[in-house]
């Protein structure tokens, strides 16, 4: 298998905190810091999120560019995700920093159960984010917690809707959503192959379940996504000492298989994403 993998590196989420792993950033500096090491070790999408001084999260805007500049300074080429996730904030206001053109933004296009919450993603709120997206150039990455999520995505794609090229992240393992099951992650594949031949796939495990998704996802030919959002663990006894640790874990799984680990051009070519400025 020669296709080359696009490992997205997700650093801090909403929901870990330094209590958790000390490695966790919450800084704009430290998710810089963290991030240059986790591109310099493989990782070629940087899926961001910010937080406030107390390490609660939020989706101002005012620290999401800075985040931005620090990331384009310290990590040319690499690609910019926004995350427009719920627990960062209402409604609108999820959207708020998509004025300042990140490369991508997550947009989840259904509702879905949660640990102890429902995340609440109305038709209403995913035409508004998806049109905001359509009118500053911004690739959707769609963070699909269901069947359902990767249908509507198909289905608004065909539509015109959703603008750029398709790409979706199966996220398993979230309780109370879809746990980790392989069955039903092959399914997912045959899915888009079947319906989507054109588009390109990722997926997420969440927790210990990260290494399991990760290597499904290499070994079935698709991208995968790692980083201290999701997992802050190596294994039962020892916490992850960065992001980079986690990412090396996912090169070793393309050396495993034969999958070369995508260049920043090479990913960008494949999810059609404009190059950066000369």
């Amino acid at each position: 298998m020669t296709k080359p993998c696009i490992i997205c590196c997700a650093i801090t989420g909403s929901v870990a905190r330094k209590e958790n792993n000390p490695a966790v950033p919450i800084t704009v500096a430290e998710q810089v810091e963290s991030l240059q090491e986790a591109f310099e070790a493989g990782a070629t999408i940087a899926h961001v999120h910010v937080r406030n001084d107390d390490q609660t999260p939020t989706s101002d805007p005012e620290k999401f560019a800075r985040l931005k500049e620090g990331i384009e300074t310290h990590c040319p080429g690499m690609i910019v995700q926004f995350s427009t996730g719920g627990r960062s904030g209402a409604e609108k206001e999820r959207g708020g920093m998509l004025p300042l053109r990140p490369d991508m933004a997550s947009l989840s296009v259904g509702s879905v159960n949660f640990p102890t919450r429902i995340y609440p993603n109305s038709p209403d709120l995913v035409a508004w984010l998806a049109g905001e997206m359509h009118s500053y150039d911004i690739t959707p990455e769609i963070e699909a917690f269901d069947l359902s999520h990767i249908l509507q995505a198909i289905r608004m794609n065909a539509e015109g809707t959703l603008p750029g090229k398709l790409y979706v992240q199966f996220v398993m393992g979230v309780k109370n959503a879809m746990p980790v099951d392989k069955e039903v992650f092959d399914f997912y594949v045959k899915i888009m192959q079947d319906r989507a031949p054109a588009a390109e796939w990722c997926a997420a495990g969440i927790g210990p379940n990260q290494i399991v998704v990760n290597e499904w996802a290499i070994a079935a030919g698709g991208h995968t996504r790692t980083g201290l959002e999701d997992n802050v663990r190596l294994d039962r006894t020892t916490l992850a000492p960065s992001n980079a640790a986690l990412v090396k874990r996912t090169v070793n799984l393309c050396d495993k298989y034969d999958r070369p680990v995508a260049t920043w051009q090479q990913a960008r070519e494949m999810l059609g994403l404009r190059m950066p400025d000369a």
